[in-house]
């Protein structure tokens, strides 16, 4: 049970405590904000925000603006939801460390681990799709100017490659050796950010910001949800903090709050540099990409590197980590049913043989992968689930005398809110698969 203890005049909201055997004694090891902060900022910053120009050119500046605020208002709270619902497990099951699914086990039981398993093996799938296929994309492209080919790089070459380079590394180098390339990786996703906009900020046309369509900023929710989603390491960040909800909500606020102001940044630079007649060919049915545009050197040669590297080191540290993702999940599978290998390579021919061979069979499918990942699995993992694990918590709290802490106001208001919203989003994704097919 939380009690608050008074030490040096400042309250300890602490749940419990992180201590390690140093030597001859314990020492508290504490998580702090600066780091949740970091890890928050950082798996939300990944390969998601290079299909957002693509989703937002249609409708221009000021309608994605205003979206993007929106969807990351609902991300939010959906993240505090799996937060409260984190704190009070732990709480209620005496426990440090409560994991996503074993979460959702205690309060839905059975039935509702079965479909968030299913939800979270699909999620990670599909996006390892989406990442193998761009990622495979920008490395052909890569090869065919180092070796001065005019003709670009079969897909499926791109696709394998990227695959095997990367997945490589990580089957055959050690934990350390990955989270140092890892961090080295993302150093240089920040500098070409900012290399980015600041080459970038000169070819902006001050004129696209009058563009506005709002007809056209519903389509682009999907891609927002998955660029935003960070929800799967919300259990990690509640352990890191010893369960102090104080502290939690500045972790999630400022973690979010961060890659929000560099996508908004990101989407205005380069819509604004896109000339009106590109904009005006997105009207018949089919994607442009204004990446593609740029990397190509539609806008300039050190601009195109500058995206090309951007974009390839965001989907290798995107990459890193949702392999990871499904290399936990596996293995607590097999540690449950008591399945062991004498080696790695079969877990890793699971996680990534099927990704690669969807890619080479369709190289264009990172959009649709996106767009069908932000509808249906993280509506329901990121929102569904959230809203009715506390539903069935808040209601359990009232007839007992045990302690509960919300971090999110509103009651059933919020919770009904959140659930309608993530089937509006569902359902208006059937409707247009249905009528794309009609």
């Amino acid at each position: 049970m939380q009690t608050a203890i008074k030490s040096n005049q400042q309250e300890d909201t602490r749940l419990f405590s992180n201590l390690e055997f140093d030597g001859k004694r314990l020492s508290h090891q504490p998580g702090s904000v600066l780091g949740s902060t970091a890890l928050i900022a950082g798996t939300t910053v990944g390969a998601g925000i290079l299909a957002l120009p693509a989703v937002t050119l249609p409708s221009g500046v000021v309608p994605s603006t205003v979206l993007l605020i929106a969807v990351w208002l609902y991300t939010l709270v959906s993240g505090l939801l799996i937060a409260e619902a984190s704190v009070n497990t732990m709480r209620l099951a005496g426990r440090a460390s409560v994991g996503m699914l074993a979460m959702i086990e205690n309060t839905l039981g059975f039935m509702g681990v079965r479909i968030a398993g299913g939800t979270y093996l699909l999620l990670h799938y599909a996006l390892l799709v989406a990442y193998t296929t761009q990622g495979g994309e920008i490395l052909g492209s890569a090869i065919a100017k180092v070796l001065g080919v005019q003709n670009t790089v079969p897909a499926w070459v791109g696709t394998t490659v990227f695959t095997l380079l990367f997945g490589g590394i990580m089957y055959f180098g050690r934990d350390k050796f990955v989270e140092k390339l890892n961090s080295v990786f993302v150093a240089i996703v920040l500098a070409s950010f900012l290399g980015l906009l600041l080459l970038a900020g000169g070819q902006v046309k001050t004129t696209q910001f009058l563009f506005q369509n709002w007809s056209a900023v519903g389509s682009a929710v999907s891609v927002m949800s998955v660029a935003l989603f960070y929800h799967n390491i919300v259990p990690v960040v509640v352990t890191q903090l010893e369960g102090d909800t104080h502290k939690i909500r500045q972790s999630l606020f400022i973690g979010s709050v961060i890659p929000l102001i560099m996508f908004l940044a990101w989407n205005a630079v380069i819509l604004g540099s896109v000339s009106p007649e590109i904009m005006q060919n997105t009207g018949n049915g089919r994607i442009f990409d204004p990446l593609q545009l740029l990397r190509s050197g539609g806008a300039g040669e050190w601009l195109g590197v500058l995206v090309s590297i951007f974009s390839e080191f965001a989907i290798a540290t995107s990459f890193i980590g949702f392999v990871y993702g499904l290399l936990d999940f596996f293995q607590e599978i097999f540690l449950a049913t008591k399945v062991e290998f004498s080696s790695r390579l079969p877990l890793y021919s699971m996680i990534l043989l099927p990704p690669m061979s969807f890619g080479v069979i369709n190289p264009k499918i990172f959009f649709t992968a996106l767009d069908y990942v932000g509808t249906f699995n993280i509506s329901v993992l990121g929102g569904i689930i959230p809203a009715l694990m506390i539903w069935k918590q808040r209601k359990g709290q009232e007839n007992s005398n045990k302690i509960y802490q919300q971090l999110v106001p509103g009651g059933q208001v919020t919770l009904t809110v959140i659930i309608c919203l993530a089937l509006a989003i569902i359902g208006k994704q059937i409707w247009s698969t249905i009528i794309r097919n009609s």
